[in-house]
């Protein structure tokens, strides 16, 4: 209940909050949400068979005629948010303006062969999350993180009798 109330605040208007902490908090408690569940299909299902949005191949191909030279696999905030970089991204992202969350804060990993963790992690928001990491996907750069922490395989009881 407490987290359908946090989510119907979340939806309101920015201004109605102020520099309110607890806001600043359910939003980042929510892009630490979407970073465990987005971590999970990343090592549960192939990089290169992960679908994000339905928008993917137009978020792609607009990402990459945007960015071509952009490499995807280490980022720093040097590079996505510099001033320049920031103008580039602002006129990207209101490419996408449509979708609901395209401006939404989200958690991205910085070095995209690691896990999730303090270090390793870029405050974004969501269509910028959205365009690197369908590129790391479709450019193979997930498939290091996909193989080092997807989920052991389960053993049935058929399996367990073979091996006795």
């Amino acid at each position: 209940m407490e987290m359908m109330h946090g989510a119907s605040m979340l939806s309101r208007p920015a201004e109605e909050f102020g520099n309110d902490s607890m806001v600043e908090e359910m939003w980042a408690a929510k892009a630490l949400e979407h970073a465990e569940v987005h971590f999970n299909l990343l090592t549960s299902v192939h990089p290169s068979q992960l679908r994000l949005t339905p928008y993917d191949d137009q978020i792609y191909e607009t990402f990459r005629q945007d960015f071509p030279d952009l490499k995807v696999g280490l980022l720093t905030d040097d590079v996505l948010k510099s001033a320049v970089g920031k103008l580039k991204w602002r006129e990207f992202a209101e490419k996408f303006n449509k979708m609901d969350d395209y401006s939404y804060g989200t958690l991205m990993r910085a070095d995209a062969s690691k896990e999730f963790s303090p270090d390793n992690s870029i405050f974004v928001f969501r269509v910028q999350f959205l365009a690197i990491e369908i590129a790391r996907n479709r450019e193979g750069l997930n498939d290091e993180v996909h193989a080092k922490h997807k989920p052991a395989k389960k053993t049935t009881q058929e399996d367990r009798t073979e091996t006795q």
